[in-house]
């Protein structure tokens, strides 16, 4: 193990008391520092490179939209950022990439009936064709993104489910407007078999603790 001058930078050898070109002072200099260092540089550079690939593998493996689809997107995206859901808006807006048709890691699991998909933390989604066919109008499909944007910022579906259903008023999607919706109805399925404690209350409609309760004149 060589020493190195604290002042002028110079490797001397470990013997020598000081340094011989200007007489400062010498520290131990490790030789297996730059080494190890050079490891861990090749193996980050590894480790992204693989995240790389791999993100472009599911890219690359799906369909992108179509310009007419991209249009309906843009638009359920505006309603969310209009109602206030504004970091779901900048997420869907600025980080997401969207996808026509299932990846092959998508497609390696099995689904039933689904408006749409998402690659966390690649921050990919699918938007399958009953996303553009079934919502009657942008609120709708504004609620899809929503529920689909907390997939993305890294919630499950207990917390995905609950936090659309508790927020369908902010946004515009309540029952008086949309009782009469495929969409609606299957949601609010899906929600109460997920999210079982919101619908306990005997005296609302379909038991939605959620929902405002109502006096019954006689």
């Amino acid at each position: 193990m060589n020493r190195k001058c604290q002042s002028c930078k110079l490797v001397a050898r470990r013997e020598t008391p000081e340094c011989p070109r200007c007489g400062g002072v010498l520290a131990d200099r490790n030789p297996h520092r730059g080494r190890i260092l050079r490891r861990i540089l090749v193996c980050i550079s590894v480790c992204v490179t693989l995240i790389l690939g791999f993100y472009l593998s599911l890219i690359g493996s799906a369909r992108s939209l179509t310009y007419d689809q991209k249009q309906i997107v843009r638009s359920a995206i505006k309603v969310v950022r209009d109602r206030g859901f504004s970091d779901e808006a900048r997420l869907l807006e600025s980080f997401t990439a969207y996808r026509s048709t299932d990846n092959w890691l998508n497609e390696m699991v099995a689904k039933e009936n689904a408006y749409a998909a998402t690659n966390f933390p690649f921050e990919i989604m699918t938007l399958y064709a009953d996303f553009f066919a079934y919502p009657v109008d942008d609120t709708e499909r504004a609620a899809i993104l929503l529920h689909e944007a907390r997939h993305l910022m890294g919630e499950d579906e207990r917390q995905a489910y609950s936090y659309v259903w508790k927020n369908r008023t902010k946004l515009g999607w309540t029952r008086e407007a949309y009782a009469d919706s495929t969409v609606w109805e299957s949601v609010r399925e899906q929600t109460r078999e997920t999210v079982p404690e919101l619908f306990v209350c005997p005296a609302n409609d379909f038991e939605d603790c959620t929902e405002v309760t109502r006096l019954r004149l006689p």
